[in-house]
């Protein structure tokens, strides 16, 4: 939650004062930047705490992209669909759903958004991206679905408030899907990682005070320790995963235009 107050006191400082004050929050984000990553005490991890040990082997038939970040591409072995299709999410409407009920198994295509927590500006930020692009996706016949860390009464209020679309929203408040798909987690992380330092660019800082002009910190989970959860971008085909972006950091979110070049070439395929 304070990482969340933090980043909302810099995006109004911002948008009320001179550029001394982008070049002094960006000098003092660098002093982290050579701050190790490191997961969360035990004590904060209220959910499975067998998270770091959930591990994918190689994918031997090379069938899948991957993002040619260096430090992003994962590896997921083959049946990782398998691995999620009975995991228990809700709607935003508070409806339970397995995840393999989220888009047509048998050829459809989804690019699935794993937003951090309903409370993270950064996560306001790329479901209004998503939204502005919604048409976009679905015009070559890709399905957005985006899921946020956090209980469904949070995520009904994040979709009226932004505004975004209930259809495509859902809600993990265990984080069961980001456990499977070994998405990171930490302090070092979310506070940290150089990565996140993308976010203190003007243009990223327009974006984000576009997204949050009627954010409420409110919907913060309940489970303040999956605040420390990163997320990530998977697009499949199917149950053929085709894609995969971890996010290294708060806001380090794969590019929605690298998404859809790959989305229509599947597409036209």
């Amino acid at each position: 939650m304070l990482h969340c107050r933090t980043t909302m006191a810099m995006i109004h400082a911002s948008s009320s004062s001179s550029s001394h004050t982008t070049k002094t929050i960006t000098s003092s984000f660098s002093q982290f930047s050579s701050v190790p990553t490191f997961s969360s005490p035990s004590s904060l991890l209220t959910h499975s705490p067998s998270r770091s040990l959930i591990h994918f082997s190689s994918n031997t038939n090379n069938r899948f992209f991957v993002t040619p970040k260096a430090s992003s591409i994962a590896t997921f072995a083959p049946e990782i669909i398998d691995l999620l299709a009975e995991v228990n999410i809700f709607t935003a409407s508070g409806d339970s759903v397995t995840f393999n009920q989220l888009w047509d198994q048998s050829d459809g295509i989804a690019v699935v958004a794993l937003l951090r927590h309903f409370g993270c500006p950064c996560c306001w930020e790329l479901a209004l991206s998503l939204k502005e692009a919604k048409e976009r996706f679905e015009g070559v016949g890709v399905k957005l679905i985006a899921i946020g860390i956090g209980e469904p009464t949070k995520a009904q209020i994040f979709a009226q408030r932004l505004p975004f679309p209930l259809d495509s929203l859902y809600a993990d408040p265990e984080l069961k899907v980001y456990d499977v798909l070994g998405l990171y987690y930490g302090i070092g992380r979310t506070f940290f990682n150089p990565a996140s330092a993308r976010v203190l660019s003007k243009e990223r800082f327009e974006a984000l005070r576009k997204a949050t002009k009627n954010y409420t910190i409110d919907v913060t989970p309940d489970n303040r320790a999956s605040v420390f959860q990163q997320g990530g971008m998977f697009v499949f085909k199917g149950k053929e995963l085709l894609y995969a972006w971890k996010d290294e950091g708060t806001g380090d979110h794969a590019p929605l235009d690298d998404i859809f070049t790959i989305c229509s070439k599947i597409h036209v395929a």
